[in-house]
This record gives C-alpha cells, structure tokens and sequence, in this order.
C-alpha cells in the first residue's frame, strides 16, 4: 500500500473520530427524548390501544416521516447559516441547550407528579388518513423547530463535511420511524401500558439527569 492512501485513510479515519461523539450524543438525546411521551406519542399510544396497532402504525409512521422532514431541513438551514456566518454556532448552541434544560424541568416536574398514562384516541380515519394526520400534526409542532436545532447542534460544528450532516439525518428519521412504530406495537397490549405506566417516574427522572448534563455541554461548549 503506498504511503499516501494510508495518510489518506488516517485523515478519514480521525475526521470519523472528531465528529462521532457528537453525532452519537445527538443520537442519544434524540432517542431519549422521544422515551419521555409528548402529544404525538401520546395520540400514537392512544389509536393502538383504542383503534388497533394497524392504525397506531399508520399513525406512527406519518410522525416519523415528519421528524426526517425536520431533521432535513434542520441540518440543511443550520449548514447554510453556519457556512455563511460560523459564529452563529455559538448562538445556536446557547437556544439548543437552554431549551434541553427547559426539557429536563419538565422531565423533572413530571417524575414529581403522580398519575398514569394519558393518551389521546385518533378515530374514524382510513390508514393513508392516520399516516396524514400524523405527519401533519408533527409538522405543524411549535416546538419541533427548537427540539431539532437543540438535537442537531449537539451533533452539528461550524466545520463539519457534508457527510455529517447527512448521517444525522439518516440515523435520526431511522429512530424515529423505528420508534414510533414500536410504540405503536408494543401499546396495543394492556401489559405494556401497566409497565410503562409502574415505571414512568423512574424513566422521567432519568430524562432529567440527561437533558440536564446534555444542555450544559452545550452551554460550555463553543466548538
């Protein structure tokens, strides 16, 4: 092998190195955030468990095509910005992890409180209307626009290669799809919703901790 393909692969491999812990915490933060129940996972529990898994599925998949419609535009408004103006980075993070504090509050507050499960039944559509109800409501979140540029600054520098980008969009949508989808599956069953619902304070609790560290190391990070 010559000399300069192994430099070459040397260089691939640290710039690998440099960005894959911060392309795993946003993996991290994604996934955890989506294990704490909003009003899109909410209404996805409540039509498997009222209307059906096939219908909780449709549901689940129409969010999950909106988190790929976010995450893309996300990354792709954040490099534009960032390409033409690198020290907006230092701007961005200070909104993403005030709002990932902000998360871990409410992660916090609701460990706190005690009561179960409250989903919300989606009824009397067809399965191209649940998947359209559900990329609809998940497009038209308020705070989806915060969420994303929290997640993705995470993962996002001022100098990164396209390709970073690109892999924080595939792996997100992937999880997000993958996991609504077993939300849907795993909550038509009464034995999951009583299992959730006996270790919900715990798991919120935990989200807190995380949100809380996440947002700091945004706040203390400038690179």
């Amino acid at each position: 092998m010559r000399i300069d393909d192994v430099m070459r692969k040397d260089n691939q491999m640290g710039q690998v190195s440099a960005y894959l812990p911060g392309i795993l915490l946003a993996y991290s933060a994604f996934l955890l955030s989506i294990m704490s129940p909003g009003p899109n996972i909410l209404a996805v529990i409540g039509t498997a468990m009222g209307v059906g898994r096939r219908s909780g599925t449709a549901l689940a998949l129409g969010v999950g095509t909106g988190s790929v419609c976010w995450a893309t535009m996300t990354v792709a408004g954040l490099s534009a910005l960032l390409a033409t103006y690198a020290a907006a980075l230092t701007a961005i993070k200070i909104v993403g992890g005030l709002y990932l504090l902000w998360l871990s509050y409410k992660s916090f507050r609701s460990a706190a409180l005690a009561g179960g499960l409250e989903a919300t039944t989606l009824s009397d559509l067809t399965d191209a209307g649940y998947f359209l109800r559900g990329l609809t409501v998940q497009m038209t979140n308020p705070k989806a626009a915060l969420a994303w540029i929290a997640i993705v600054s995470l993962g996002l520098q001022a100098d990164a290669p396209l390709w970073v980008g690109v892999v924080l969009v595939i792996g997100t949508g992937t999880l997000s799809i993958l996991i609504h989808c077993l939300y849907a599956l795993a909550f038509s069953t009464p034995a999951m919703v009583r299992l959730y619902g006996r270790a919900r304070r715990w798991i919120q609790g935990l989200l807190g901790a995380f949100f809380c560290v996440a947002g700091l190391k945004l706040l203390t990070t400038r690179s």
